[in-house]
């Protein structure tokens, strides 16, 4: 079963950010999607099996943004 979490991220102002949060964000075990959107500041990870919010904005800081939270 998969899980789709959203998740407001701060910083993303174009697909050069998308990218790069998606790379990070993509490396976290079990997830199988995500989708980045800069002009919504919104990042969506769908993944086989709940997700650690602090791995997830581990990996967003590392791509040089913040998570500010669940969406």
């Amino acid at each position: 079963m998969s899980t789709v979490t959203t998740y407001k991220v701060t910083g993303m102002t174009c697909g050069h950010c998308e990218g790069a949060v998606t790379e990070e964000v993509s490396g976290i075990d079990g997830v199988t999607e995500v989708k980045a959107s800069a002009p919504d500041g919104l990042v969506t990870v769908t993944s086989d099996r709940a997700l650690d919010d602090e791995a997830v904005r581990a990996a967003v800081d590392e791509a040089g943004y913040e998570l500010v939270g669940r969406a």
